[in-house]
């Protein structure tokens, strides 16, 4: 299944000043917990791995992983090199990710991990090209680059994640409306769009606190993005920057944003039902994690559990009801 594409810019240079800053946020210090981590995803993906990406709420672990369950993206050159099995290799190429679950035994604990597979084409096209925000939303905000093939590698995963600060910001200001924001008001509504375009058990608060949290980041990076964003955003001197949006072009933008809501629902019900096969314990992972970002408990039974694509259906028409998910 392959992403409708819309505005590609593939003739566009990134600056080498937000290259650079993308490169400097990959680098920061992590936990020395990760490696067992990513040595076990070495040993599974072999020499088709190109790459391992950290995101999400374990990016600020300082000290260790006591807690959680570690996001990673697996990046590797080919699906059918990546796995044995070729129903994987199809599914990956049908509708990227594939996502796994992963436990690593380290110092009398178990540490915990999802990993979603992705090629490193996939990588690049969704963080610059997808009409869908699945790839250049998560990876606009700060991540960590934990392992690289070689430079090469990470120069393409380094340029790849500059596009996507770039989408985010052009699709996402282009719904506001003309007017004057702060960075932390740019960030927290663009990310309360993409988080409506996915089926996630997000609360209304999450585009806030990631907003605050990275906003020295956000600050940086929006400020070396700013020379592809001529005509959308303009830096004023007290650092808020001018929104220019038309109300045409606002218009337009909203109803791709509409379109990208429903065409979100149903990837996340088609990833879903594909991760059924793929994740081990997915229904018990899936009713943790809602249950943790909207404070609703699923009951998790044995038949639901035998049955996870029809408890799927089940616990989505639940948080419908319940105002979860809009």
């Amino acid at each position: 299944m392959t992403d409708p594409i819309i505005s590609p810019t593939s003739g566009e240079t990134l600056p080498i000043r937000l290259t650079n800053e993308v490169a400097w946020e990959c680098s920061k210090p992590v936990s020395p917990d990760f490696v067992p981590l990513v040595d076990a995803l070495i040993m599974r993906f072999g020499e088709s791995l190109d790459a391992v990406m950290l995101y999400g709420s374990c990016l600020h672990s300082a000290s260790s992983l006591d807690e959680g369950i570690v996001d990673l993206y697996v990046i590797v050159d080919s699906y059918f090199r990546a796995y044995p099995q070729r129903h994987l290799a199809f599914m990956n190429q049908w509708l990227a990710p594939n996502v796994f679950y992963l436990e690593v035994p380290h110092e009398n604990r178990t540490l915990r991990a999802k990993y979603a597979v992705i090629s490193t084409g996939d990588f690049a096209r969704g963080a610059q090209y997808w009409f869908h925000s699945y790839i250049w939303a998560r990876f606009a905000q700060p991540s960590r680059l934990l392992y690289a093939r070689n430079d090469l590698i990470r120069e393409r995963i380094h340029t790849a994640l500059g596009h996507a600060v770039v989408t985010f910001l052009k699709r996402g200001s282009a719904a506001l409306e003309a007017g004057v924001y702060t960075v932390e008001d740019i960030w927290t509504r663009c990310l309360t769009l993409t988080y409506a375009s996915e089926l996630r058990a997000e609360r209304e608060t999450r585009a806030v606190h990631l907003a605050q949290v990275n906003l020295d980041a956000l600050i940086r990076l929006t400020e070396v993005a700013a020379p592809m964003l001529q005509g959308s955003l303009e830096k004023l001197e007290n650092g808020k920057y001018q929104c220019l949006t038309h109300p045409e072009v606002q218009q337009q933008a909203l109803w791709h944003w509409r379109m990208r809501r429903w065409q979100g629902r149903a990837l996340s019900m088609l990833r879903l039902f594909k991760a059924t096969f793929t994740f081990a314990n997915s229904v018990d992972y899936a009713a943790w994690k809602i249950e943790r970002h909207t404070g609703i408990h699923i009951e998790v039974t044995p038949e639901l559990r035998q049955h996870p694509f029809l408890w799927g259906y089940k616990i989505i028409w639940q948080l419908f009801r319940r105002g979860a998910i809009r």
